[in-house]
């Protein structure tokens, strides 16, 4: 005897939706997550944003101490220009003013005076032996040819070291211009940028370098990149159009970086202070790694519930899908099916759903493969059939002969009968071919109004006996509106070795074109086969 109130298990399954509001009390742990990864975001966030303004206020504070140094510099020279405005003829005097200048400060590697011909005639340290050489080049006659007191851009001088110098005209009093003197700055070698910029410090990964109006890296804490042209910089593209600021950037190595960038004013040189942005969050990294750990263990046993109850809700589904997949292969059948456990309302319903569509889908699969291979028009084969007949010919090394077919004057037939009965021409052209092709042949429709046949263990010969055949037999045919038509074949062969079958479907296609241009109507053999 039954017991009377007993639920039917069998008939009250739990639905899909009773199973969501059971798994949403975990939502709890998505919430913690969430606000997890708001807290690093935010934190993270304000980390770059201060260490960007942190660099753009560096940057600023070193372009105004460079432009000082400029300035500094500048001074010097004139007043050395001034001197030798009346002692340029006396070669005493211009070597006690060079090496007065080179001494009394710490600004240049070496001081030059060079006359209005180009010619150095004084240097300091006396060592350099130049004295008397003729300067060429463009770069290296930049501050000669200026005239005015003038930064040059980095250039390799007769000494060989590459340089940028500071000049300044030297006039006689009657403005006669005499020359000009120099102080230069050895890029890479310890100068005075190395002594203005060298005292950042790089104890956090931070860095500065420097680079002239044309993008060229001037200064470097690695003396290796002096000298290298950098236009893919976002920073640098803004600095030396005379732009300030700060920004994430990518550098040109492809290190994500937190720059901040100013121009100095009087040498349109631009100073870069920048840090890596994987160091620059590291330290919150760490604090973050750190707070997750101690959450580990209630987050494993958490995503451990999770997944037993994942893998007990899913595992009908997962079996259907898996019965489903294998079908294709014939591996599970509909009996497989039946045997799945479907313990909610869903999952009974979808093994029900799909052992009564089960035939139907099958059916379906095998017209969609032949509709995806045949054109639709003629029912002829089309370009995806044509591919692949093409890769099982060529796997299975079997010769074949090629035969390019076009309607001649198709265009014609459509402008004068209109493209219904056009489309009615293509149909019985295809038919034809279709009627005259042996049953291992393929016929293809290639494209409007051309045709493509592959005649396997055909040679050329009997390949052009062929096509002659369907030409002809074309012609005779009294088409219905348009009354007869022509074709033009081109014949080609591939030999199942040396050349790939495209290249035989060109000669064909070349040969169709000859038979074209040599009146039409008529079959054209490849010259290469």
């Amino acid at each position: 005897m039954d017991d009377v109130g007993e639920p039917n298990l069998l008939n009250d399954k739990l639905n899909l939706r009773q199973l969501i509001l059971i798994l949403s009390v975990f939502s709890v742990l998505m919430t913690l997550i969430n606000s997890f990864y708001s807290m690093y975001r935010v934190q993270q966030q304000l980390i770059i944003t201060n260490t960007i303004e942190s660099n753009r206020v560096y940057a600023e504070k070193m372009a105004e101490t460079t432009d000082l140094f400029i300035e500094s510099a500048f001074s010097q020279l004139e007043y050395s220009a001034a001197l030798l405005s009346q002692g340029m003829s006396d070669t005493k005097v211009q070597q006690q003013e060079v090496d007065r200048l080179r001494t009394q400060t710490s600004f240049f590697n070496s001081v030059v005076i060079v006359n209005s011909k180009g010619v150095i005639v004084s240097i300091s340290p006396e060592n350099i032996q130049l004295k008397g050489v003729q300067l060429k080049g463009d770069r290296s006659l930049q501050s000669l040819n200026a005239k005015v007191p003038l930064i040059t851009d980095p250039f390799i001088p007769p000494s060989g070291n590459y340089l940028t110098s500071i000049s300044y005209p030297i006039f006689s009093e009657n403005k006669e211009y005499l020359g000009y003197i120099a102080g230069t700055i050895y890029l890479e070698q310890k100068n005075i940028l190395n002594t203005i910029l060298g005292k950042h410090s790089y104890k956090d990964g931070s860095y500065l370098y420097v680079v002239d109006r044309n993008r060229t890296i001037i200064y470097h804490p690695d003396a290796k990149r002096v000298g290298e042209v950098i236009d893919t910089n976002e920073a640098i593209n803004a600095v030396t159009k005379g732009e300030k600021g700060g920004k994430p950037i990518v550098n040109s190595r492809g290190v994500d970086m937190l720059a901040g960038y100013a121009p100095v004013a009087l040498s349109g040189w631009g100073i870069v202070a920048q840090r890596a942005e994987a160091l620059t969050v590291a330290t919150l990294n760490e604090q973050m790694w750190k707070v997750f750990i101690k959450s580990l263990p209630i987050g494993v046993i958490t995503v451990l519930i999770i997944w037993v109850a994942s893998v007990f809700i899913s595992k009908p589904l997962w079996q259907l899908a898996s019965i489903l997949k294998n079908y294709e292969s014939h591996t599970s059948t509909g009996y497989d099916l039946i045997k799945v456990k479907s313990w909610y309302f869903e999952a009974s319903y979808l093994k029900r759903s799909f052992l009564n569509t089960l035939n139907i889908v099958s059916n379906t699969i095998n017209q969609l493969h032949s509709d995806s291979l045949t054109d639709s028009l003629t029912g002829l084969l089309n370009r995806r059939g044509l591919d692949k007949s093409q890769d099982n010919l060529r796997i299975q090394k079997i010769p074949f002969s090629v035969l390019a077919v076009d309607i001649d004057h198709f265009k014609k037939v459509n402008d004068v009968f209109g493209h219904d009965v056009g489309d009615i021409v293509l149909k019985n052209v295809a038919e034809h071919l279709k009627l005259q092709a042996r049953e291992l042949d393929l016929v293809f429709r290639s494209g409007g109004e051309e045709f493509l046949l592959f005649l396997p263990k055909t040679d050329i010969y009997h390949a052009k006996y062929a096509a002659e055949r369907i030409r002809k037999s074309i012609e005779s045919q009294d088409f219905e509106t348009v009354g007869h038509v022509t074709v033009s074949i081109g014949v080609a062969h591939w030999a199942a070795e040396g050349k790939p079958i495209s290249a035989v479907l060109k000669e064909a296609d070349d040969a169709l074109y000859k038979a074209k241009d040599n009146g039409r109507n008529r079959t054209e053999l490849s010259i290469s086969s």
